[in-house]
């Protein structure tokens, strides 16, 4: 019997150690160093509310916004994960080379693989910038205003590798939208189409 209470003592210690001190801890402790992230890298527009995470990838299909990498979830953020299909599948390499042929038309030229490939989680919010450089004309076209200007802002928004040796130079195109809605204005709807990627 004594055994039993001194384990049942130690499991109840642990458990209020390990699931609810602990965590509340860390929890604290993140919420005062990294505020930002540890409430999930939300982005708000230009009126407070909430639009979204810095984290995950939405889907724009206005012309007056920069496209994310496709989604085989089609937008939807519940659906989660990679299509399954492995580098030797033919229905990959097909809907690959239809989707680039497809932007190849609309663009004018050659379309960069983030474009046309999804990511691992499917969720990516990252593309590259020459795929965004290879949007500015569209979006400009859309909003009015000098790709120029555009471009200027496009480099703002356009963060370098981490620690200058880790990953490669990303654009995350929810925080360069809003950006661009906080500073020319919602676009009005029924406007112009552009090719969804």
């Amino acid at each position: 019997m004594k055994t039993l209470i001194v384990s049942l003592r130690c499991c109840i210690v642990t458990l209020v150690l390990c699931c609810l001190l602990y965590p509340a801890a860390v929890t604290a402790l993140a919420h005062l160093i990294f505020s930002h992230q540890a409430g999930g890298s939300l982005i708000c527009d230009a009126d407070g509310n909430v639009v979204g995470s810095e984290l995950i990838g939405q889907e724009f299909i206005d012309a007056a916004y920069f496209h994310g990498r496709p989604s085989p979830g089609n937008g939807n953020l519940m659906s989660s994960g990679g299509s399954n299909f492995g580098p030797t599948s033919r229905a990959l390499k097909e809907r690959i080379a239809s989707e680039a042929r497809r932007l190849a038309a609309a663009y004018g030229t050659s379309v960069p693989i983030d474009l046309v490939t999804t990511s691992g989680s499917g969720l990516d919010p990252h593309i590259s910038p020459l795929s965004a450089r290879l949007q500015v004309a569209r979006v400009a076209a859309a909003r009015g205003i000098s790709p120029e200007l555009l471009r200027e802002i496009v480099d703002r928004f356009t963060l370098p590798r981490d620690f200058w040796i880790l990953g490669e130079a990303r654009v995350i195109v929810l925080p360069l939208n809003v950006a661009l809605d906080a500073r020319f204005g919602v676009p009005r709807e029924g406007g112009a189409s552009a090719p969804a990627n």
